[in-house]
């Protein structure tokens, strides 16, 4: 039920490659000493593998393998919405968000607001973001990672959660954006191929002698409530305030989908550092087929612990105990590959934290001057000090929490109507004012907050599509309370291609399809 010596030993030896392969990737040519363009945006070079890997990279961690497939456990595959509605996102955003990111040139979503609305907004949104990935985050991804390790070795959790912390800092404060995306294509190969191992072998057990497939088949036979995709409000009156019936599909899901995809700067950092548009759009359009296999690899084994492990005394202990069936050597492979999840993400994190942090709080209002070498040490230490902040912060906030992933996304609901709307208002509406854009993202907490004491029944989700269209309307009313900006502060769309190649477009289509069918097949 532990890890051995030999699945010890693969672990210490992922740690150490990725770590030396980090270092080597991050070497500069001689003569030539780390800008901030280097360190924050990968010199703008990254091509399309490394942006697609590095967003799922970034992206599943110990929130999505073992907070989503502790939903899997309590819910079923209906929580699987969340990556298979985000893979038309990624679609969405590819072609309409990033031709005008990139065309601006920006380093970070704070400064685009800046160039649209002025600094007040800036100010105001780097302030939160840095709030939400620290406490938020960096915590949550460190607790379900030391959930996993407590559950495997013993280890009590906050050691758990300082081993992760420092193999993260080891392989991602010296190198930036570039050490982060280069190194994630091998951590989400191991993540896909440990991922598919664990469920091969859950669905093994469950199969015996006929083998996975029929395992799955056992499943689905056994537990068919477990494979609703549309959660009904008669029959499942809990599962659907988490996950509230067609709303999902028309409502509110698409606001959370579109706010983490395109305005999140610790994901979307990774389209910026791209060499051009058409890069950026490959690598997205990678990331959205990748979007489609996570379910399968993440949820499924969630669903298989009902029937091999029911008396879990939490929905987040079903990934780890599923683990415990793998044979010696190959847990070790599978535990490496959780590990580089929750490593790669954490990374993730520090480099955005970092980024904002030097680009759009101390640079401009602490050393507008500053030299390169500076900025560069500033955004070390800004990540260094979320990271310690992260570690003390976790135990307190979420030690008493059960869904840990269904209770992210609530928090997180929140604040995302305000960030699609005031985006939405900044990109494709030429009369949008600060005030306007103000009033969107202090409005969304307000709401957030007064909606369930007016509504206590209505599932977060649908409060957070209402949130939104009142967001955009407050936004667009108070806007004309303000003399309109100035040309120069506007998103000219007239010189900005919306086109997209016809590689793009196929893929686009093809996500497309398989989509319905998933549906289709459980709905």
């Amino acid at each position: 039920m532990s890890l051995e010596l030999i699945d010890l030993v693969i672990v210490a030896g992922y740690a150490l490659a990725l770590i030396g392969i980090a270092t080597w990737v991050s070497r500069e040519k001689a003569g030539h000493e780390k800008n901030t363009e280097d360190y924050f945006l990968a010199g703008k070079a990254l091509p399309w593998w490394a942006i697609g890997a590095s967003l799922i990279a970034a992206n599943i961690s110990a929130e999505q393998i073992i907070g989503m497939s502790g939903s899997g456990f309590a819910i079923g595959m209906a929580i699987a919405s969340y990556e298979w509605m985000a893979a038309i996102t990624l679609v969405i955003v590819g072609k309409f968000f990033l031709p005008i990111f990139l065309k601006r040139g920006i380093y970070t979503m704070p400064q685009f607001l800046e160039s649209r609305f002025g600094s007040s907004v800036k100010y105001v949104m780097s302030v939160f973001w840095l709030v939400l990935y620290t406490v938020v985050n960096l915590t949550t991804v460190l607790w379900l990672g030391a959930t996993a390790i407590n559950t495997l070795t013993g280890l009590e959790m906050f050691y758990g959660m300082l081993a992760l912390a420092a193999f993260a800092a080891a392989y991602s404060i010296y190198g930036g954006l570039k050490a982060v995306a280069l190194t994630d294509i091998i951590q989400v190969v191991l993540l896909v191929f440990g991922g598919a191992l664990i469920t091969w072998i859950v669905l093994g057990e469950l199969g015996g002698d006929a083998g996975a497939v029929a395992g799955f088949q056992t499943l689905v036979a056994e537990l068919p409530e477990r494979f609703d995709m549309i959660i009904d409000r008669e029959t499942r009156p809990e599962d659907f305030q988490n996950l509230p019936g067609i709303g999902v599909l028309i409502g509110g899901m698409w606001i959370m989908n579109l706010s983490y995809w395109g305005f999140n700067q610790y994901i979307i950092q990774r389209a910026l550092g791209a060499k051009d548009i058409r890069e950026a759009q490959r690598g997205v359009m990678f990331a959205a087929f990748l979007k489609l296999i996570v379910p399968f690899i993440v949820v499924v084994p969630g669903i298989a612990a009902v029937m091999l492990a029911p008396d879990i005394s939490k929905p987040d202990q079903a990934y780890p105990t599923m683990m415990t069936y793998a044979p010696v050597g190959i847990r070790g492979l599978i535990f490496a590959a959780l590990v580089a999840a929750i490593v790669s993400s954490v990374g993730s994190m520090m480099n955005s934290i970092s980024t904002i942090f030097t680009m759009d709080l101390y640079k401009p209002l602490l050393a507008k001057d500053a030299p390169e070498k500076r900025l560069v040490m500033i955004g070390r230490i800004a990540s260094f000090v979320a990271l310690v902040i992260a570690v003390f912060l976790a135990q307190p906030l979420l030690g008493a929490s059960g869904q840990v992933f269904q209770n992210i996304q609530n928090w997180t609901g929140f604040f995302t109507p305000g960030i699609v709307a005031i985006f939405f208002l900044g990109m494709f509406w030429k009369r949008a004012t600060e005030i306007g854009g103000l009033a969107a993202v202090i409005s969304s907490v307000v709401l957030s907050v007064i909606w369930p004491m007016i509504f206590p029944d209505m599932p977060f989700m649908n409060r957070v599509g209402f949130v939104f269209l009142i967001c955009l309307a407050l936004g667009i009313v108070l806007s004309f309370l303000q003399k309109q900006q100035p040309d120069d502060k506007t998103v000219r769309l007239g010189d900005i291609s919306f086109k997209t190649g016809p590689g793009f477009n196929i893929g686009a289509i093809i996500v497309t399809i398989i989509l319905i069918v998933l549906y289709a097949v459980w709905w």
